[in-house]
């Protein structure tokens, strides 16, 4: 199995990568893996200059866009540097909220804002695995990595369930050593305005990271927009302890912050249950129905066997047997077997690769043609 990018010289550029679905010599099998941006495996080529299609190239890998008309970002490259554009752009709204969040924690003392800073902090350094996830996923494959670089944004999302969970103990921690020694906290109007500075900054990167993440499919820039949007709720929470503190309830502070502790929890929860089900390839179950009506449609299908979707990183990757008429050419199985690789491509988002094995359909008192390879089934 090859898996090498070419120039084809006409305007397409996707690696092929032709095997057998089995691993057996079977004349109907084939897969490609194509890099595009609109849905198929084709980019639009025009007359330029050498300069010009310099140019032309570093627009296009800079510079995200989308032909498709629901405006699904399919392309590799386009949705890497998204994702990247997505991180730095948060990096630095959260980096400045926490910056002036912690400048009121030192004048002020509130444990409650200041678990709200420690967490802004948190959110904002997750933007560093997270980006080189990102920047390592637009890696060719090799012959060690086969399939590439994908998996180091499942990878960036553990550690990003890890941030989450440190800044959860440092904040409860802070909150009980608070609530044993109650303090009064100092320039209340100033908390408060702190924690309304935090909900703003907070919400906006939620709702920017979540919004690329779905586009692109990261399962990681999801979690991290739901971490940053716990954040915003959090910083709420603060203004009930700047209320608290104002009406002389020294308790009060320490109370929110065991709140924003809860909430912490309940946020990485949800960003756990997800990242742990991407590395163990789980996916929607309706993108398997998808692919299986879309498979049954084609011209020459007579039956779809063993599907697998998988994501790695932001990227689709299929396995499948369909079934072909047994007396069917090499020629004609492949024909099919392209049809049905190219029907998955469009029916599935983000998918940027499908190996398709065509297999006879089986007649009476046929020996089944796998059958040797049965004693290496796993028991």
């Amino acid at each position: 199995m090859s898996d090498h990018p070419h120039d084809s010289g006409h305007g397409h550029d996707h690696p092929h990568d032709s095997g057998h679905g089995h691993g057996h010599a079977h004349p109907h099998a084939h897969g490609q893996e194509h890099r595009h941006g609109h849905g198929h495996p084709h980019r639009h080529s025009h007359p330029h200059s050498r300069r010009q299609g310099v140019r032309h190239r570093l627009a296009h890998l800079l510079t995200p866009h989308s032909h498709d008309s629901a405006d699904k970002v399919d392309s590799a490259l386009e949705s890497s540097a998204r994702g990247i554009r997505a991180l730095w752009v948060s990096l630095a709204v959260l980096g400045a909220t926490a910056l002036a969040q912690a400048v009121v924690v030192a004048l002020s003392g509130s444990v409650a804002l200041l678990g709200d800073t420690v967490h802004n902090t948190a959110d904002a350094l997750t933007a560093v695995p997270l980006g080189i996830a990102f920047v390592l996923g637009r890696r060719a494959a090799t012959r060690r990595f086969t399939y590439g670089y994908g998996r180091a944004e499942d990878l960036a999302g553990i550690v990003i369930v890890l941030t989450i969970a440190a800044s959860a103990a440092f904040a409860g921690w802070t909150a009980v050593e608070r609530l044993l020694d109650p303090r009064p906290v100092a320039y209340v109007p100033a908390v408060a305005v702190a924690a309304l500075v935090g909900f703003v900054g907070n919400e906006w990167v939620a709702r920017y990271r979540i919004r690329v993440g779905r586009e692109i499919g990261s399962a990681a820039l999801v979690a991290d927009g739901l971490h940053a949007r716990t954040d915003g709720f959090t910083s709420l929470a603060v203004l009930l302890g700047a209320g608290g503190s104002a009406l002389g309830l020294h308790l009060a502070d320490p109370v929110v912050g065991l709140a924003i502790t809860a909430a912490i929890a309940l946020v990485l929860r949800d960003a756990a249950r997800e990242v742990v089900r991407r590395v163990m390839d789980a996916v929607d179950p309706a993108l398997v129905d998808r692919a299986e009506r879309a498979l049954r449609a084609v011209p020459g299908v007579r039956g779809v066997g063993e599907l697998r979707l998988r994501w790695i990183g932001h990227r689709l990757r299929a396995e499948v047997a369909v079934v072909v008429d047994g007396e069917a050419t090499v020629r004609q199985a492949h024909a099919i077997a392209v049809d049905a690789e190219h029907a998955l491509l469009h029916a599935v988002p983000r998918l940027t690769a499908a190996l398709v094995h065509a297999d006879p359909a089986p007649v009476p008192g046929e020996a089944d043609p796998h059958l040797a390879l049965a004693h290496h089934a796993p028991a």
